[in-house]
């Protein structure tokens, strides 16, 4: 099996522009259609007659559906392509909003929201593969760092202009706007977003094949000319596809356990601060994001062979400021609160690495497949993180009157998806490694590379 994916010839610069721009809009409204719910919590409270514990079902259900349908989108993604995918996609959500905009009971609103997380699995794994279509290798870890930043501003979208809209012509009206954006955003893909330039380049059977960044070329194995000769289960047996997963696994699920659910409430009742400063620290991280997706994405292009070590970083980095932050008994300073969001979304950034291990290992006619399974790994552990700090805080305080030592035990039930995911990571990369050297590509150790670096700095000067 190819341990790389083929290069294609590069489309010009203004058509995948606009390519990859439309289908980026969809994802935009996508992240609008899964963050919506979210600024209008205490009018769905009221119209729903619900508790808050039940309102956060909402949000398990959104994960939950989402993570499940990532594996069947993407075999489907490698069947059809991303132009049909994204319009389905759009579709379904525009129904799901359409049809939340009329409900008034619990049940058909979940089955709303199910319609809408439907609709949100399609978009970004469907622009993953539009990108490595459309632009030169050495670009795409930029631009898949870029889509992750820019479609969260659905969330700026959700938190401004819906909310205005929500708070001035009501419930009705917000949800039925973001309805028709979907059917919009569905038919400007239809227009403008082809699956791939139509002076593709194909790799011919037994062609070498150069990894971005190496510089060492290595044999390929024949190419299958369709998906369908490239099994689901040979995507399963590459290594390289589950360092991707728990790539994704270890570092999304901090930043969505904090983001999505338990953030604010450790801010405001653990912490202690004012619900306008947790909602700074929140604007903090979008921000932050804008920064470190590029820096991150350059990263991995400069040293491809060391993205396991951006990971693994990345990881420290999170664990040692949650232990600062976690082992005093005190409410912590500001900064330090600034000083965890920033890390968190670090963390974030770093998971985005995961989609370029399954694009790097995996052969591009399953590569929808593997991005799906990618994706995958880091809601699960999203989904059990932040069951387990709710069951947590559930068992300390059953009252909901909770205190700060009962955050500091909840957040540190986290350790255990860290412990899972650094072993999975670890054990994947020793293995992708192994793998890479029987092609051809030996990664030297750290001190070896860095001793080449600086014989090249004093030969230079």
């Amino acid at each position: 099996m190819a341990a790389v994916s083929p290069f294609q010839a590069p489309a010009p610069t203004r058509v995948a522009a606009t390519v990859w721009g439309a289908g980026l809009a969809a994802y935009i409204v996508a992240t609008t259609g899964r963050t919506s719910l979210g600024v209008a919590g205490l009018q769905a409270a009221e119209r729903f007659d619900i508790s808050a514990s039940v309102l956060s079902l909402f949000v398990v259900v959104q994960l939950a559906v989402y993570a499940a349908a990532q594996v069947p989108v993407g075999i489907v993604l490698d069947k059809v392509g991303s132009r049909k995918v994204i319009f389905t996609g759009a579709l379904i959500l525009s129904c799901g909003q359409l049809m939340l905009a009329f409900v008034d009971t619990l049940p058909l609103a979940l089955v709303a929201r199910v319609l809408v997380g439907l609709g949100d699995a399609t978009a970004f794994v469907s622009v993953l593969r539009l990108v490595p279509a459309w632009f030169p290798g050495q670009r795409v870890p930029l631009l898949t760092q870029m889509t992750g930043i820019v479609g969260q501003t659905g969330q700026i979208i959700s938190a401004v202009p819906f909310l205005a809209l929500l708070l001035g012509a009501g419930w009705t009206t917000a949800f039925a706007s973001l309805a028709a954006l979907g059917v919009f955003v569905a038919f400007l893909v239809l227009v403008v977003v082809r699956d791939h330039p139509t002076a593709r380049a194909t790799r011919r059977s037994g062609e070498s094949v150069q990894p971005v960044g190496t510089g060492v070329e290595v044999p390929a194995a024949p190419v299958p000319a369709e998906a369908t000769r490239v099994p689901i289960s040979a995507v399963l047996r590459e290594p390289g596809t589950w360092l991707g997963f728990f790539t994704h696994f270890v570092c999304l699920f901090p930043t969505n356990t904090f983001m999505l659910l338990w953030g604010v409430p450790f801010l405001t009742a653990g912490q202690g601060v004012s619900a306008a400063a947790a909602s700074s620290l929140l604007t903090l991280a979008a921000l932050t994001g804008v920064v470190t997706g590029p820096v991150t994405g350059f990263l991995q292009s400069r040293h491809p062979l060391r993205r396991s070590w951006l990971v693994l970083g990345a990881v420290a980095a999170t664990v040692v400021v949650w232990g600062t932050v976690l082992l005093p008994a005190s409410p912590r300073p500001m900064w330090q609160l600034a000083l965890l969001v920033i890390v968190l979304t670090v963390s974030a950034t770093a998971s985005n690495i995961g989609f370029d291990f399954a694009r790097t290992f995996v052969p591009s006619e399953r590569l929808g497949t593997a991005t799906g399974l990618v994706n995958v790994g880091g809601f699960v552990a999203s989904l059990v993180a932040i069951f387990l700090v709710g069951a947590v805080l559930d068992v300390v305080r059953p009252d909901g009157a909770y205190t700060l030592d009962d955050f500091r035990l909840a957040m540190s039930s986290q350790a255990l998806l860290w412990a899972v995911g650094l072993v999975g990571l670890l054990l994947c990369r020793r293995s992708t490694r192994r793998r890479m050297a029987d092609r051809g590509v030996v990664v030297p150790p750290v001190r070896e590379a860095v001793a080449r670096m600086r014989r090249r700095r004093s030969g230079a000067s």
